[in-house]
């Protein structure tokens, strides 16, 4: 139980206000690809749109016309080039991110809500958990499917008689199961409703092992690190828990091969429970000890240095960060809307959360200027200071200073779409065959654009309504002039008619008024040929005032 007190925010590197947010459609869920660099999200209307996360533009849109249900969970592949997203219709959909076509479209007997491709280079496996059965390992390939065991016989004798909340064979059960695969995906590890973690190997179907939750909760939420050192879990009882894998990553079957030969004096749940402790080890609990909020996402950070879980109350918007030791450092408060999903950025010190509404928020960290870090000898000033230069301050001397040439090769190729390993990355040397960018195309903001197309179309009005005058009219057939036929609002029945939408703005109406106010060379000209023709008619014909007193 966590009941120490937040400590000081400048110790760790963690979000900690929202710094923009994405709106397009109404997004359910999001997921990072390795880099950070490219955002997914799945949308209400079945689609999923990426998004160039450096520009924060929209990179590239796949629609399915096949599918037009609710978007449930989307997943990277490894290298970038493949994104699996799975839909409320029941359906798996693997798409070719640089082309935006779909490659693969598999039906299932139930909702997957959660999808996760296989960790390998070029994955043909996925994991799927669906709503009301086991999860299932998908062959992307072929479409066949697998179903894995939830849970492990009581006794030697057979299964325990199933329940409600409980399945034995691994065909029959009513509460959502959570599975993920691990670092290299040759395992499987998974939470059932007993409140156990089942180690499985999903080539064979065989589980390996098996550690008891404290609590015995159904577990809502299971998740490895990045480096495959630590899983995490959510359970019903309101508490995330931390464990530590000790098993090696890379040859982790062959571990589990070895322990199942040393514990050969064992057998059934005993054996699995033996194997069990020494694959995993509890780490760290947390849970807020004051409100016992359920928790609706949970992850780490990047580096994994970091917890964050998100609540699942209802009207509020809070994201929890905790450090890897146990202490709260951090409760970040969001608007009202409730949370959905959350991803940390692979890299750097950003959490990306989903509204209710869809609106995806990005909450980054509160950096503060600090003008000394721009150079070394940089000194910050209290109160303005007269400056008095050295007397030789700026002068050249070019017997003592020699100038150096650059050492880059002028006539050498420049090298800008290969990726710099990372050593963030333990497997950073599949760079080169990794899609890290797509070409995005900005997109201005649909207020800016109604602002200008309201701009143009009043300045049409102000100069059709002011450029009435006879010598700016166009005579028709009969010799008669019309001036209505310039004007886009009073067009005939097959024209377009306008309407305004909205108040005019400030801009709007200072156009208008300069427009009145300079009248134009048409209008004066008009009124002194009328004024002239007055005089004339006033006169007598054209004879002059001083001949008609005579």
């Amino acid at each position: 139980m966590n009941t120490t007190p937040i400590i000081d925010p400048l110790q760790g590197d963690f979000p900690e206000v929202i710094e923009e947010y994405l709106q397009h459609g109404c997004m359910k869920c999001i997921s990072f690809n390795r880099r950070g660099t490219l955002l997914a999200a799945g949308c209400n209307d079945g689609s999923c749109v990426i998004w160039d996360f450096e520009t924060r533009g929209i990179a590239k849109e796949l629609r399915d016309n096949e599918c037009s249900s609710p978007i449930t969970s989307i997943c990277w592949s490894k290298c970038g080039n493949r994104i699996l997203a799975s839909a409320a219709d029941k359906s798996v959909s693997l798409w070719d991110v640089v082309s935006g076509n779909r490659i693969k479209r598999i039906v299932l007997q139930q909702t997957p809500l959660q999808v996760r491709l296989h960790p390998g280079s070029s994955p043909s496996l996925c994991l799927a958990c669906p709503l009301s059965c086991a999860p299932i390992i998908v062959d992307l390939n072929t479409g066949s499917t697998t179903l894995l065991k939830v849970s492990v016989p009581e006794g030697s004798n057979g299964p325990a008689p199933a329940s409600r909340n409980k399945c034995f064979d691994g065909t029959t059960s009513f509460t959502p199961t959570a599975a993920c695969f691990s670092k290299y995906g040759k395992l499987v590890y998974l939470g059932n409703s007993k409140g156990e973690i089942l180690v499985i190997d999903h080539k064979d179907g065989e589980v390996r092992a098996m550690i008891p939750i404290s609590g015995g909760s159904v577990v809502k939420n299971i998740v490895f690190s990045r480096n495959g050192q630590y899983l995490l879990t959510n359970s019903n009882d309101r508490v995330i828990r931390i464990y530590e894998n000790l098993l090696p990553l890379k040859d982790e079957v062959r571990a589990l091969d070895d322990l199942n030969g040393r514990l050969s004096d064992l057998s059934g749940v005993e054996k699995l429970k033996a194997v069990g402790s020494k694959c995993l080890t509890l780490f760290r609990e947390f849970q807020d000890a004051i409100t016992k909020v359920h928790w609706k996402v949970p992850c780490f950070s990047g580096d994994g240095e970091w917890v964050v879980g998100g609540s699942a109350s209802k009207g509020e918007h809070k994201i929890y960060v905790w450090d890897r030791a146990g202490h709260l450092v951090k409760i970040l408060e969001g608007p009202k809307e409730a949370l959905i999903d959350l991803a940390w950025h692979p890299v750097r010190p950003i959490v990306v959360s989903v509204s209710l509404n869809g609106i995806v928020y990005i909450w980054a960290k509160d950096y503060t200027e600090s003008w000394s870090a721009f150079a070394p000898d940089f000194k910050e000033l209290e109160e303005n200071e007269e400056y008095v230069e050295r007397e030789d301050e700026f002068d050249l001397n070019p017997d003592t200073e020699k100038i150096k040439g650059s050492d880059a090769n002028e006539d050498e190729e420049v090298d800008i779409l290969a990726v710099e390993k990372d050593p963030a990355f333990s497997d950073s040397d599949m760079s080169q065959e990794e899609l890290c960018f797509l070409p995005a195309t900005p997109i201005r903001d649909v207020a800016e654009q109604q602002e200008d197309k309201f701009i143009e179309i009043s300045s049409k009005i102000v100069d059709s309504n002011n450029s009435g005058s006879p010598l700016s009219e166009e005579a028709g057939p009969n010799g008669h002039t019309s001036n209505n036929a310039s004007s886009p609002v009073e067009d005939g029945a097959g024209g377009m008619r306008i309407k305004r939408k909205r108040k005019p703005s400030e801009k709007v109406l200072d156009l208008q008024d300069e427009k009145v106010k300079k009248p134009s060379k048409s209008s004066k000209a008009s009124k002194s040929k009328s004024k002239s023709l007055v005089d004339q008619n006033n006169n007598g014909n054209g004879f002059h005032s001083d001949e008609i007193s005579d």
